[in-house]
């Protein structure tokens, strides 16, 4: 048992010496993940790009392994002066990623990542001036012909459809366009770009200021619209209000009018009801009734003796 366990032992022992020294010597060579390899020989390439991760044996001394990256790489430019369709001088600042495809025709035009950014710098600013020297300032600045407005956390967000200058293509179509330029190029030195983003425009000194004042007309146009708008709305609740209270004050009225309708309906039928019990003692009370409201003590009235006014005093005369 000692005896198998040392041979086991002396193996891996000599195992590892026979690893380690073809690793030194350049025998065997590693592959991380996210990485690939293109061998070469004398600094001719051989074969196809080693894209497996693991361990891999190339031929010592004469024989050269060469890494790139799989994985998404980022390009940053720097900001180029391009004059817009409309003559306006801005700087736009783009930025972008991407990634190796073709490791070999990578290493044959290129031969590292320092070389692949300058072709980079050269394909995509190439691709952002004829893009951008095609199209309004307007449109490389904004995205959409609306003008986004954010009341306080929580509130509804106001937005218009109108603005000063209506565009047809937008920031971000621009950009697309851009990125799909820059793809027709790039597959040549053995790499794909896989998106370009306009990072930031900047404006030269002569255009600034009337790019301000046109910011402050548009913004100032979608104030006025919003004030005519709220102008409209209250008008237009101010109407629906004197409607409603028209109908609520002829309804009350109508209803008024029935109910009064009714109580003198009722009154009459009570009185007719009394009169047709009593007609004597119901024209008595008319008649003291009549007395209450005509005469007082600054009326005088002047009647035949033989006047019915006072029939019911005279009668009572007569009683004495």
């Amino acid at each position: 048992m000692k005896n198998t366990m040392r041979i086991v032992t002396g193996a891996a022992i000599a195992a590892a010496v026979i690893i380690g020294t073809a690793y030194i010597s350049g025998a065997v060579f590693v592959i991380n993940e996210g990485q690939q390899v293109v061998i070469t020989q004398f600094g001719r390439p051989i074969g196809r790009p080693i894209t497996a991760a693991g361990l891999h044996v190339k031929m010592p001394f004469i024989q050269q392994a060469h890494y790139f990256e799989k994985r998404l790489l980022d390009w940053d430019g720097d900001p180029n002066q391009i004059p817009t369709k409309d003559k306006k001088y801005i700087w736009v600042d783009t930025i972008a990623r991407w990634k190796i495809t073709d490791a070999l025709k990578f290493l044959q035009s290129v031969g590292n990542e320092l070389g692949a950014q300058a072709r980079i710098d050269d394909i995509i600013n190439s691709a952002t001036r004829d893009i951008v020297t095609g199209h309004q300032l307007v449109e490389a600045v904004r995205n959409s012909n609306r003008i986004l407005e954010t009341k306080a956390e929580g509130d509804d967000l106001i937005v218009t459809d109108e603005a000063l200058e209506r565009i047809g293509f937008g920031r971000e179509i621009l950009e697309n366009a851009i990125l799909e330029k820059a793809k027709i190029i790039a597959p040549q030195y053995g790499i794909e770009i896989k998106d370009v983003r306009v990072k930031r425009i900047n404006y030269v000194e002569e255009v600034r200021n009337k790019v301000y004042d046109r910011m402050i007309a548009e913004r100032k146009r979608a104030a006025e619209k919003y004030r005519s708008e709220g102008w409209g709305k209250s008008a237009e609740i101010e109407g629906q209000t004197a409607k409603a209270l028209k109908e609520i004050t002829s309804e009350a009225y109508r209803q008024a009018q029935i109910i009064m309708g009714k109580a003198d309906a009722e009154a009459i039928a009570i009185y007719g009801q009394a009169y047709s019990q009593d007609a004597d003692f119901y024209g008595f009370i008319k008649t003291l009734e009549t007395y209450k409201s005509t005469i007082d003590d600054k009326s005088s009235v002047i009647l035949t003796t033989d006047s019915d006014y006072f029939k019911y005093l005279k009668s009572l005369g007569e009683k004495k």
